[in-house]
């Protein structure tokens, strides 16, 4: 990721966001594109699976799968703050020993990352520039299934993409949001031997499930 762009997702995603996102998390349990997401992959067999989770903030995705019988998690995120806050809960649930953390920009470290049966990015691939390599590196860790959450490229938010990134313009904040090609980001990840199991449209967002 551009050092900028890694600066600023750090500081973007910090302690006070991920402190409110995990009380909405124990309030209300996963919710909007999330819940689809899990819906989805809880539809297949993840009992005993593993699964690794790309920018998954307080982890959310890595509480409800455990629940659901996966084995164990990775974790990987670019923000300290989320992770912090995800290993904190991830412990107060009694649940690290089934869980593993690395700090950093997925396409960085990539190399030492495990392959997982399922691989996860909710909400990541709109906050990456260079999408075809987080997808790529990210998509090709997948045993089983990938899936992802990221904006739908309809013509009224690409035109609303300038007004979302004015915040973090005016906070002088060099994180920015990012709407990709959908039929790229599916190119790359066919490309990666996976086929489209689930798609939906959520709001803004759209889910897809892809299988091995």
């Amino acid at each position: 990721m551009d050092c900028c762009q890694c600066e600023g997702y750090s500081s973007f995603f910090n302690d006070k966001m991920a402190a409110r996102e995990l009380r909405n998390y124990r309030k209300k349990g996963p919710t909007g594109a999330t819940k689809v997401l899990l819906d989805a992959l809880q539809e297949e067999t993840v009992q005993d699976l593993t699964l690794l989770d790309i920018g998954g903030g307080v982890g959310v995705l890595q509480h409800e799968l455990l629940k659901a019988g996966v084995g164990n998690v990775t974790g990987v995120d670019a923000s300290s703050a989320y992770l912090a806050t995800a290993r904190d809960e991830m412990e107060r649930r009694g649940l690290q020993d089934q869980v593993s953390y690395t700090h950093g920009d997925f396409v960085d470290v990539a190399p030492e990352v495990p392959e997982a049966d399922i691989v996860t990015l909710d909400r990541v691939i709109c906050c990456y520039p260079h999408m075809t390599d987080l997808v790529s590196l990210s998509s090709a860790k997948a045993r089983k299934f990938y899936g992802v959450v990221y904006p739908r490229d309809t013509w009224w938010l690409k035109m609303a993409r300038p007004v979302i990134n004015l915040y973090p313009w005016l906070l002088r904040n060099p994180f920015r949001m990012f709407i990709h090609p959908s039929q790229l980001v599916d190119e790359v990840v066919r490309g990666k031997g996976l086929e489209p199991r689930f798609q939906s449209n959520d709001g803004i967002w759209q889910v897809a499930v892809y299988a091995r």
